[in-house]
């Protein structure tokens, strides 16, 4: 991250009257900071990042996307008792919430069994990059980082301009660079924007059954090779694996930012010098 963003977060974690890390001994301690429950790892970097500003020797054995077991050590510390106190928090947060979007995009990944598994925009405010990255680490993909990356007609496009004006508008406007999506709620819309041209349909909201319909057409009409495929929207580790049946080439599951539990994580001082 840059050090504008990692300033900012201390910052905001700190304060500017830290009495509770002042009035202990400014002594030189080892800490560990310790896995409580099985789950994908990630954060590494950024808690890195966060120790090494507080100038404490951080050690670690894994890589973002490892397996993490209860009582694993994740990192092996060295510092300052003051510094460690500062870096705790800020630390376990990015581990926290990272591990635990890789977490259960890995479950997801498991019960997809073949399609991929993609994010979507439903992030925290400042906190997007990092929760896509989380998403990678999981083995998902981070799917769109911003309005910028691709070109989505969504039902309110749709709502304005119609399919059709929509899709030759984005095409008009669109650098040869960006794809040019299509949000569709029934095998007529998805039938009229494979026709028109367009890279990648999304089903959203579509019960698998109707996904698999509107499939089977595309390729009676020879239109389903030309184009990339995606389910979204009520789709849950419960029902996914009827999602990935269907034939779809990405699955979208808001839920991997909005719905993740944080991975449980401590840091302990385990002796001092």
């Amino acid at each position: 991250m840059l050090l504008s963003e990692l300033e900012r977060f201390i910052e905001e974690d700190i304060g500017y009257n830290d009495v509770s890390c002042n009035i202990i001994p400014d002594c030189n301690v080892h800490a560990e900071v310790i896995a409580k429950e099985f789950g994908i790892v990630a954060g590494l970097s950024e808690a890195t990042q966060v120790f090494e500003y507080f100038d404490i020797f951080a050690a670690t054995d894994f890589t973002d996307g490892d397996i993490i077991k209860e009582n694993d050590i994740v990192f092996a510390l060295e510092g300052r008792a003051r510094s460690i106190l500062k870096a705790e928090r800020l630390a376990l947060n990015f581990l926290g919430r990272m591990s635990g979007i890789a977490t259960l995009t890995r479950q997801y990944v498991e019960r997809a069994d073949g399609p991929r598994i993609a994010g979507t925009r439903k992030t925290t405010p400042g906190f997007r990059k990092f929760e896509k990255k989380a998403i990678i680490a999981g083995g998902g993909d981070p799917h769109r980082f911003n309005l910028s990356d691709a070109v989505m007609i969504k039902d309110n496009h749709i709502a304005v301009l119609g399919l059709e004006k929509a899709v030759y508008a984005a095409k008009k406007t669109a650098s040869f660079t960006q794809k040019i999506e299509v949000e569709v709620e029934n095998s007529d819309s998805a039938i009229q924007a494979a026709e028109l041209g367009v890279d990648i349909i999304m089903f959203d909201n579509m019960p698998p059954d109707e996904i698999g319909k509107a499939i089977k057409i595309l390729k009676e009409k020879n239109l389903r090779d030309a184009v990339f495929l995606e389910a979204s929207g009520n789709i849950s580790l419960e029902n996914i694996a009827k999602y990935s049946k269907t034939g779809v080439d990405v699955i979208s599951v808001g839920a991997l930012t909005h719905s993740s539990n944080w991975l449980d994580l401590s840091l302990r001082i385990v002796s001092k010098d």
